[in-house]
């Protein structure tokens, strides 16, 4: 059941991407858009696709972001158990809910594109169970490029590499450029690798 969930989940969201071949725009005021920007398109895009009707279940957490982006920007504190830190210095964002044992975390970033015409954005969704990564219906990571010239953004390719979803999660970069590809192991041991990026795209 929970790998038809997970499956159902990901079509609805290739049909949203589908749905919009040239991508979605991504508004912003001043030079250039920040963490906070590509995160508003983002999640807008996924709550308000232009023609397929959202998958509600596995949207909530998204929801709750811009619920919690919204009490950010009035100073209203946010529910309980609930964090969001947006770092825009360093083009980072991460949000948890935390129930007990159990810990929903969303983390979201971009890179400068070598090329200077582009950036990188990625969304990484992860469960966590006493401390431990878990493979929840809808966790995984998502990449999206942004066009300077367009200023829109659009679904792309894993760059330079597969996500492996057996016993692995994926951090990404608060400070630097590399995401942290962790291995959990059955006896409570985990191991670390680094993805890094070398302005195209990342490799070990």
């Amino acid at each position: 059941m929970k790998r038809l969930s997970l499956a159902i989940f990901f079509a609805c969201c290739m049909l949203a991407v589908a749905a919009q071949e040239d991508g979605f725009r991504v508004n912003y005021q001043g030079a250039k858009p920040t963490i906070k920007d590509f995160s508003k398109a983002y999640i807008s895009s996924l709550l308000n696709p232009e023609d397929e009707e959202p998958e509600g279940d596995g949207l909530y957490m998204y929801e709750s972001i811009q619920k919690a982006m919204v009490c950010q920007e009035k100073g209203q504190p946010l529910e309980k158990d609930k964090t969001l830190t947006i770092d825009l210095k360093n083009g980072f964002l991460v949000y948890e809910e935390k129930d007990d044992y159990y810990v929903n975390r969303i983390e979201m970033c971009y890179w400068n594109e070598a090329d200077g015409k582009h950036k990188l954005f990625a969304c990484s969704r992860w469960s966590f169970e006493n401390g431990k990564a878990i493979l929840g219906q809808y966790d995984g990571l998502s990449f999206y490029r942004y066009d300077n010239a367009t200023k829109k953004m659009s679904r792309c390719n894993t760059p330079g590499f597969d996500v492996e979803y057996l016993n692995k999660s994926y951090a990404l970069p608060r400070t630097g450029k590399d995401i942290t590809v962790t291995t959990w192991e059955d006896n409570g041991k985990k191991t670390q690798k680094m993805l890094k990026w070398n302005g195209h795209r990342f490799s070990y």
